[in-house]
């Protein structure tokens, strides 16, 4: 995958977790039965944002900020809506209005941070990246520190974002998406020595996920290691024989007469 679509992966797809747990969560002191009201209804808007209807996320969406319209998750969710409905400056305007409400929410400033980095505005996204991985209510620094990179990355900085990767393997050796993400990197760059290093030093120690299997059989072949190639892709075909990196690895050896 190429650092675009993976940013999505990681950090829309927390987004969208966070936003839908907040309907479900019990509301510690509810001001009132609108805000229990909007968390329900901004859960709804998120799921049919998941569905890709689009329509229906914003009616309940928009209920929730008539609802409760100070709601940093609600300013969020909206965000999230309208970059899905290709309108950024409003979507923009979301998330700057859920940061006002919420300026020391560390998720809130993640959630903003996604969108500046897919809108390419990678040194105000760096900014809220790092803001949340410092906060010492965040709980997982290491993600914060894989965005940056995945960021960063996408601006073709590649040196700072191995710097942010090696910072998020330090906080959490086991986060297989930063050590993704960095063996990607050095076999991008060509260093196939050290994206092999990366990829063996967690797979030895802990459980491969599909993506690492998938870029092993890539770096094993670009070394001309068949030996190993065949390994990661057994491993692949057998421990996850329904993934999307399965069927990549079918596409991967009928392309190569494999």
């Amino acid at each position: 995958m190429t650092a675009e679509p993976m940013r999505v992966r990681i950090a829309a797809a927390a987004l969208l977790a966070t936003l839908a747990a907040c309907g479900s969560m019990p509301q510690q002191h509810p001001e009132s039965a609108n805000e229990e009201a909007a968390g329900y209804n901004v859960q709804l808007g998120i799921g049919y944002l998941q569905k890709g209807d689009l329509a229906i996320a914003k009616e309940k969406l928009e209920r929730a900020e008539r609802e409760s319209p100070r709601s940093p998750k609600v300013h969020s969710a909206l965000g999230l809506l309208y970059e899905r409905l290709g309108d950024p400056k409003r979507a923009d305007d979301e998330y700057r209005t859920s940061l006002r409400y919420a300026p020391q929410d560390p998720e809130v400033a993640n959630n903003y941070a996604v969108f500046l980095c897919k809108s390419a505005r990678t040194e105000e996204g760096v900014k809220y990246f790092l803001e949340a991985a410092h906060n010492p209510l965040y709980r997982t620094p290491e993600a914060a520190y894989t965005n940056v990179a995945v960021c960063l990355r996408a601006a073709h900085r590649d040196d700072e974002a191995k710097q942010n990767l090696q910072h998020a393997l330090a906080i959490r050796p086991n986060f297989a998406e930063a050590a993704y993400q960095l063996a990607d990197l050095e076999f991008e760059r060509g260093h196939l020595n050290d994206a092999r290093t990366v990829l063996t030093h967690y797979t030895d120690s802990f459980d491969a996920t599909p993506e690492l299997l998938l870029l092993g059989v890539r770096i094993a072949r670009a070394m001309g290691d068949r030996v190993a190639a065949e390994h990661y892709a057994r491993s692949l075909r057998m421990d996850f024989p329904s993934s999307e990196q399965a069927r990549a690895l079918s596409d991967l050896n009928r392309n190569s007469g494999s």
